[in-house]
């Protein structure tokens, strides 16, 4: 692993960067190279335990560092004599399960991982999985509750190239009826844990994962992860925040994004860390919400990762007397966090929030707020050592024109050992990079002249439902085939709890009459999945368009963020006779910004004298919500 760092600023990045290339502080080879080190060096220390129930009082499952190693080997040498090979992948529909890891891992050590979204419907998991080039599939046997064999069982029947489905526990298969299956254990229970067997050790620039992105919904992006990008992933991550093997993870995301696989995974794994699994559920598991501050204080956690919905749930769960000592930090990534939230989190638990930054084209992360620095309200953080970020300008159709100026905002985009080359799909490399290998994240930013990392709304066009990807298409489609609607777009609302909830606007064709109800119950019905399903249906007489006729999601997105924040605030305004207009656009500093416009309800000024408390009530109200506001007075 090397020295532990001590980062406090990009200073501190910036001096390592100057004290030795990335190739002298990095000799692993591979994800497996990684995991066989950890068991030498951390021997019998608990590597991996599942709280099958998510609570604070069960005996957990737990595997140490040589056992793991040694499952991982057999699990690998278990997929080759399925027939795995280098260039074939293994479809993972699994929730969060210690076979989970030994399923990523060995199929990375073989072959290509593909961890797919348990939720989707079978339609999209046939697609991932066939774009993958799987040969295999692997998902919990049949049980109650959970339709997840039966979505293997329909995908491999939809897909020849797939061999071999591999069934995790569940109940008895009349083996008969489905020759493809194999029991998991049994073939893990054949192979052997010493060596690979007929296979070789894959390579610093072989492929090792797939990660569906682009949305969760419709036709699927495969990232592709080469054993260098994670490798340095977990390197990095472990360093960054100084992870060590004194530490203890809580892992509640789930196993089929990358910020489960590598913060919760395979970093803490490189530094020696105890992960703990919160159920096979991870956070969507009641108990384990309500159990959290419990789970915290039984296991002596002393990091986790999370998304925004989480931490807003978790402060509705009374810590009543927990012991909170052991808990480092947070870190929350995936869609922005109200400073509101941060600020009532770190009240409530007393430890820090680390904001960070990434995406699957990425690896993972790409920047975090320093465990050691002073916190910016509003900043991801700075940038990762051995790896550049900037924001640039660019034109009309995406194309590079200049780099931003310190703290201008533009498309930020990243460069190093965690960028992808390229999506498996070469049609959806197209604007993928920007002048000389730059990846487009596809966000807006702004850089400080310290190197924070400021977010100013996305060029993309993704919702991003608490963490969770939805593509508006997928919801604009099922409208369109509606015979009434002409046009629609969705887009997502600004929401308390989620960040982001989807909604959608429509027009009607000539002579066509329907009601909003009406339109959002048929795209309920019909969504591929229920994360997608619009809260909202608005009827517009003319969709706001481009010069050239195409839908201009900006100005939806001002309108729905008019529409909440004007509804917030109703309540306020009539309690001290005022009215209240609000207006969204453009920040120059900010991006995406709401402007609050408060006068007497008369028409007359609002006083100087009350205007702090006002200014201050309305950051109370909206600081819930990721769009920034400022207040002015008429």
């Amino acid at each position: 692993m090397g020295p532990r760092f001590h980062i406090t600023g990009i200073g501190d990045v910036e001096r390592i960067e100057r004290e030795m290339p990335l190739s002298e502080r990095i000799a692993f080879t591979s994800t497996y190279d990684v995991l066989r080190w950890a068991a030498d060096a951390y021997g019998d220390a608990p590597a991996l335990s599942l709280i099958a129930g998510g609570t604070a009082d069960e005996f957990p499952r737990t595997l140490g560092y040589q056992a793991f190693f040694k499952a991982v080997t057999r699990t690998a040498n278990g997929l080759a004599s399925l027939g795995l090979g280098r260039r074939d992948g293994v479809a993972l529909l699994m929730p969060n399960l210690p076979e989970t890891h030994l399923a990523i891992w060995g199929a990375e050590a073989v072959g290509i991982a593909a961890p797919i979204n348990p939720l989707l419907g079978i339609d999209q998991i046939a697609e991932i999985a066939e774009a993958a080039d799987a040969r295999l599939i692997v998902a919990p046997g049949p049980m109650a509750g959970s339709d997840l064999w039966e979505k293997a069982l329909a995908t491999a029947e939809r897909l020849p190239a797939i061999t071999t489905v591999l069934k995790v526990g569940g109940g008895p298969v009349d083996m008969a009826r489905h020759p493809k299956v194999r029991d998991f254990a049994e073939v893990l229970a054949s192979s052997p844990d010493d060596a690979p067997v007929g296979w070789t050790e894959p390579q610093p620039d072989d492929v090792c994962a797939y990660f569906h992105t682009g949305g969760t919904t419709g036709t699927p992006k495969l990232a592709r992860h080469l054993h260098r990008n994670q490798v340095y992933m977990g390197w990095v991550l472990a360093r960054f925040v100084d992870m060590s093997p004194a530490d203890c993870t809580l892992s509640g995301l789930p196993l089929f994004h990358v910020n489960a696989v590598h913060v919760s995974g395979l970093a803490p794994f490189m530094a020696g860390a105890h992960v703990v699994l919160a159920s096979p559920a991870g956070y969507r598991n009641p108990a384990v919400i309500q159990n959290f501050w419990r789970l915290v204080e039984r296991f002596r956690v002393t990091m986790f990762s999370t998304v925004p919905t989480v931490c807003t749930a978790l402060m509705q769960v009374p810590v009543a007397g927990a012991d909170l000592s052991s808990l480092r930090f947070a870190v929350v990534g995936a869609a922005p966090l109200p400073v509101e939230v941060i600020r009532n989190f770190e009240a409530l638990t007393g430890i820090r929030i680390l904001e960070g930054y990434g995406l699957t084209e990425g690896t993972c992360a790409s920047a975090v707020n320093p465990a050691f620095g002073q916190p910016v309200a509003g900043s991801v953080g700075i940038r990762f050592p051995y790896q550049d970020m900037k924001a640039v300008i660019v034109d009309g159709d995406g194309a590079y024109l200049r780099d931003a100026a310190v703290d201008e905002i533009g498309v930020l985009c990243l460069k190093g050992p965690n960028a992808i080359g390229g999506y498996k799909q070469e049609r959806f490399n197209k604007g993928l990079f920007v002048a000389d290998g730059w990846v487009s994240t596809g966000d807006l930013a702004r850089i400080d002249a310290q190197g924070r990392i400021f977010l100013a709304g996305r060029a993309k066009d993704l919702i991003i439902r608490g963490g969770h990807n939805i593509d508006p298409q997928s919801i604009e489609d099922v409208l369109h085939a509606h015979p009434a609607v002409a046009l629609a777009g969705a887009v997502g609302r600004p929401d308390a709890y989620a960040g982001e909830i989807p909604i959608a606007y429509v027009t009607l064709k000539p002579g066509a009459t329907v009601t909003a109800d009406a339109l959002k119950d048929w795209a309920r019905e019909r969504v591929s999945e229920r994360p997608a399903a619009p809260a909202e249906v608005i009827i517009l007489n003319e969709m706001p368009v481009t010069a050239i006729g195409k839908i201009f999601k900006p100005t939806l997105r001002y309108m729905a963020t008019d529409r909440v924040y004007a509804g917030e605030l109703a309540t306020l305004a009539h309690e001290h006779g005022l009215t209240a207009t609000v207006v969204t656009g453009q920040d120059g500093s900010h991006g995406t910004a709401a402007v609050v416009t408060l006068r007497r309800a008369d028409g007359s000024a609002v006083p100087d004298v009350q205007r702090p408390a006002l200014t201050e009530a309305v950051g109370h109200v909206l600081g819930r919500f990721p769009v920034s506001h400022r207040v002015a007075f008429g």
